[in-house]
């Protein structure tokens, strides 16, 4: 069965996954020792999400909750990491294109979604929030890829803990097709 990559579930998913990563976002947050760089419960949900809805999904609830947190709590959002944050959304749904176990029969691949998520956060903080940083803010290279190295260790443990858990937990609420019997 091709899984849809978007229909009225996934707009209404999208909207109601924007609004609660914007809440964590702006409220559940660790500071780390690096300036403006936190530990973001928020990552979890994102991925959690792009793992039952797939990479627009999971982009769009990143991107869409993170610049509206950065709108609320500054005034403006700081786009390079708005869009690493679309990115580490949309990539860790690739695991939802490519899971050979299906998270909606109860079959959780948690080995899939962890490597997924390693490999989104890893390209997001580690590549596009630093570039973007030094292209559009003209940002110090140091700064920001310290800044996105910590970033990257951070929302990659968000993601798939917090995520993994979630995901073990949705699958474990699904019955697997076939597994009534009638006596």
């Amino acid at each position: 069965m091709k899984k849809p990559l978007f229909n009225t579930k996934t707009i209404v998913a999208t909207g109601l996954g924007g609004a609660l990563f914007m809440v964590l976002f702006m409220f559940v947050k660790v500071p780390s020792p690096v300036p403006e760089t936190n530990l973001q419960i928020a990552y979890g949900i994102s991925s959690f999400f792009a793992m039952l809805f797939g990479p627009i999904a999971g982009g769009l609830i990143a991107f869409i909750g993170h610049a509206l947190s950065d709108f609320l709590s500054y005034g403006s959002p700081w786009w390079s990491w708005v869009f690493a944050s679309g990115t580490a959304g949309a990539i860790s749904g690739i695991a939802y294109l490519t899971a050979k176990k299906d998270i909606e029969q109860g079959e959780f691949d948690l080995v899939q979604f962890l490597i997924w998520n390693i490999v989104a956060n890893a390209v997001a903080w580690i590549i596009v929030a630093p570039v973007l940083d030094i292209v559009i803010y003209a940002e110090p290279v140091s700064l920001v890829f310290t800044q996105g190295g910590i970033a990257f260790v951070m929302n990659a443990i968000c993601s798939c803990v917090v995520g993994g858990l979630l995901c073990s937990i949705y699958a474990k609420t699904k019955t697997k097709e076939g597994s009534l019997t009638k006596k």
